[in-house]
């Protein structure tokens, strides 16, 4: 029966002091961001319960399971699971903790920032970090696991004495995806393009969802998700719209006939613009830049606050001249012409009236 006891209040001490330290923990760090509201750290502080809760527990087995007086062989497997265990909940610990203070930092400076582009290359950097960060912490982990067992550890001996040839062939094996790594990160630090940019790419205007160390995602207009390797970006040329000033400059182009009110329209545009919200009052214009034998090409230039704007904007500026041009000037719209030219028609052809059935030709005595 003792043998059936001591375990259980070896793991049931252990689950008592770790549901009592995690509750004064909650409750702690509940109060503290209640007294700063201003400061997230706290709030994203009590995501990391859980994981403080089984590296406590854990701990506390790892250290008092010997109590329970298990068998050797169920003591050595009990300590080795405990131990890979703890390792793991540690990893967990800290990768919570890091997020948390890389996520309250961020939003402290978005709070205060007024550079939107700022902001969101601030952002790409930060999900960048924490990505490596999880990465490195991963992998010294498991590092850390393997080397628990013994048989490992030779191993890890014969693993370094090679490391030299190992190396090389990885090298070789994995160069896409080094470089994509490489590519990921000069992205996040070189400013080439950031989370929530408006890009073209291949011809696809959309905007920045995703930045990971190998991949970016780019989601359309129509809601689309474009996934491309991070390398393109810095091998290939493609378009930016919001790098530095996400401000843009359209154009609306007009096919009308010779006889449009240039200047009527040239005004009836910056009345549209007036009444217009996306118009940011930085420049317009209207002028005729081309003519043919039929039309004359008319343009007309707008400016607005980003690429959202310019687009809203040009529609609206299409619609309402159309309507207007089509209620106020017909004549000034497009028309082709079917009758032909005067002068350049054929003369009309003269037909002659039939005889009358009464009348007679000229006799042979006729003089």
């Amino acid at each position: 029966m003792e043998g059936v006891l001591r375990p259980v209040f070896v793991i049931g001490g252990a689950l008592v002091v770790t549901l009592i330290v995690g509750w004064i923990a909650d409750r702690a760090l509940r109060r503290i961001g209640g007294r700063r509201p201003e400061t997230p750290l706290w709030e994203l502080l009590r995501r990391c319960r859980l994981p403080l809760q089984l590296v406590l527990c854990t701990a506390l087995l790892r250290a008092s399971y010997r109590s329970a007086e298990l068998t050797e062989e169920h003591e050595e497997a009990v300590g080795q699971a405990l131990t890979l265990v703890l390792i793991g909940a540690c990893a967990w610990l800290v990768v919570r903790v890091a997020v948390a203070i890389v996520e309250a930092t961020y939003a402290r400076y978005a709070a205060g920032a007024h550079d939107p582009a700022r902001v969101r290359r601030v952002r790409t950097q930060v999900t960048l970090i924490q990505r490596v960060v999880t990465a490195i912490v991963c992998v010294v982990a498991v590092a850390a696991m393997l080397l628990t067992f013994p048989a490992m550890k030779t191993v890890g001996t014969s693993m370094l004495a090679s490391a030299g040839l190992i190396g090389i062939v990885a090298g070789v094996a994995a160069q896409s995806t080094l470089g994509n790594l490489f590519a990921g990160l000069q992205i996040a630090f070189g400013d080439v393009v950031r989370i929530g940019d408006t890009v073209v790419v291949d011809g696809e205007w959309g905007r920045v969802e995703e930045i990971t160390l190998t991949y970016l995602v780019v989601t359309t207009w129509d809601e689309r998700r474009i996934t491309m390797p991070v390398s393109y970006f810095t091998s290939k040329p493609f378009e930016n719209w919001s790098r530095n000033n996400p401000r843009m400059t359209g154009t609306v182009f007009f096919h009308l006939d010779h006889s449009a009110p240039v200047d009527l329209m040239r005004e009836r545009l910056h009345a549209v613009l007036k009444s217009s919200l996306e118009w940011d009052e930085r420049a317009w214009g209207l002028v005729v830049t081309d003519t043919t034998p039929s039309t004359i090409q008319v343009r007309a230039l707008v400016t607005a606050r980003d690429a959202d704007d310019i687009w809203a904007l040009r529609c609206v500026v299409r619609e309402r001249l159309i309507e207007w041009l089509r209620l106020e000037h017909p004549y000034a719209l497009p028309r082709l012409n079917t009758a032909p030219a005067p002068g350049t028609g054929d003369a009309p052809v003269r037909r002659q009236a039939p005889p009358c059935a009464g009348d007679a030709g000229p006799g042979p005595g006729t003089a």
